[in-house]
């Protein structure tokens, strides 16, 4: 997933970024709403991470920003501030979920997984695609039964097309879940992943689209 964090509390940025980037996760960091908005509207993310109280103003402004304009990028609220009428005024604004600081990086990691499935159309963290199993939620894969090893980089391809199930992605949506926003995308990384997922979970698995992109087969 490309996933935005809004935090400007750069221990805590730092450690929520690592956790994620061993997950397979692209993150990029801002700490300013200036910036923030300016990704936001340059990227498309998966999740948004989202701090309340930030140098220059506060996170539920952005949020109510983001959703009046029609931005429905899932978003969940980590803040200090842990009053049930912060918690209201946060979803209402139109968080998704929120976690109160101090939290368990692994609790967040669930959350996340959590809220992305279910803007995918399933909450369900088994998938069966054809020969396959996935277990979303423990990022294990099963061909015929057999448990398969994917590196983070080729499970973040693979996430693509299981929140997307029989649609087409095209190469740069596949290029910005590889990559955290400004690195070099060399320009057969997508191909060298999608060679490495087919030898691992069959050659038929992933379909070629010429000319658009690739589409799971299922």
């Amino acid at each position: 997933m490309r996933i935005l964090l809004i935090e400007d509390e750069a221990n805590l940025a730092d450690a929520i970024t690592g956790h994620l980037t061993a997950a397979g996760e692209a993150v990029d960091w801002v700490s300013l709403l200036s910036e923030a908005d300016l990704a936001l509207t340059s990227v498309s993310y998966d999740i948004i991470l989202l701090d309340l109280n930030l140098p220059d103003g506060s996170g539920l402004d952005l949020l109510r920003q983001v959703r009046k304009r029609g931005d429905a990028t899932p978003c969940i609220i980590m803040t200090a501030m842990d009053q049930i009428s912060d918690r209201i005024a946060g979803l209402n604004a139109g968080a998704d979920d929120y976690l109160v600081k101090p939290f368990d990086l692994d609790e967040m990691m669930a959350r996340v997984s959590a809220v992305a499935r279910r803007y995918s159309g399933n909450p369900n963290p088994m998938t069966t695609i054809g020969d396959l199993e996935i277990d979303q939620a423990n990022r294990l894969v099963f061909v015929s039964g057999k448990q398969i090893d994917l590196t983070s980089r080729e499970w973040a391809i693979l996430d693509q097309f299981i929140r997307r199930p029989s649609a087409t992605i095209a190469k740069r949506q596949l290029e910005d879940a590889l990559y955290n926003f400004g690195a070099e995308v060399e320009s057969n990384t997508v191909e060298v992943y999608i060679s490495r997922l087919r030898k691992k979970l069959g050659s038929q698995t992933i379909k070629t689209v010429r000319g658009v992109g690739y589409r799971m087969e299922g």
